[in-house]
């Protein structure tokens, strides 16, 4: 990995709202975390050959994302009881892995955590979601092939 990807990939997670990331392939390592001061820690180790020190990176400036809008919608009722999957990432949501497959869940669904939910496209790279806990999906609050923000709620589950 180059030095201008390594900064790319380090200026994308600094914007995403990532804390940590791991990637691994066959010829290196990365591991990228971020410190609750915000400054990147970056440790790469290679399996094929040695590659040259990553440059130091200068802490990235992190812009709090806004509030997302809220639509006038009507609330489902007990609604304090259902829990909002958040979006992870900055990106385009997709409910499938392709327009000819069935979205991952259907509201009134039931799901397992660690269950693959949708998708989150960031960069060309699709990012599974996956339940943070099991429960039904209630409602499904971002329509397919839609930008998210980070924090942006894209399901409500109700906890079982």
């Amino acid at each position: 990995m180059k030095a201008k990807e390594l900064q790319e990939l380090i200026d994308f997670i600094a914007k995403s709202g990532l804390n940590k990331v791991n990637i691994e392939t066959e010829e290196f390592k990365i591991s990228v975390q971020r410190e609750p001061s915000y400054k990147p820690v970056v440790s790469m180790s290679s399996q094929a050959a040695p590659a040259a020190p990553a440059p130091a990176a200068a802490p990235a400036p992190v812009a709090t994302p806004a509030a997302p809008v809220a639509a006038a919608a009507p609330a489902a009722p007990a609604a304090d009881n259902y829990v909002p999957l958040k979006s992870p990432m900055i990106g385009t949501f997709y409910r499938s892995s392709s327009p000819e497959t069935p979205a991952f869940v259907q509201v009134g669904d039931l799901v397992e955590k660690g269950q693959v939910i949708c998708i989150i496209e960031a960069m060309k790279l699709f990012n599974e979601i996956e339940a943070e806990q099991s429960g039904r999906v209630v409602k499904a609050m971002v329509e397919n092939a839609s930008p998210v923000e980070y924090d942006q709620p894209l399901f409500l589950i109700e906890p079982m």
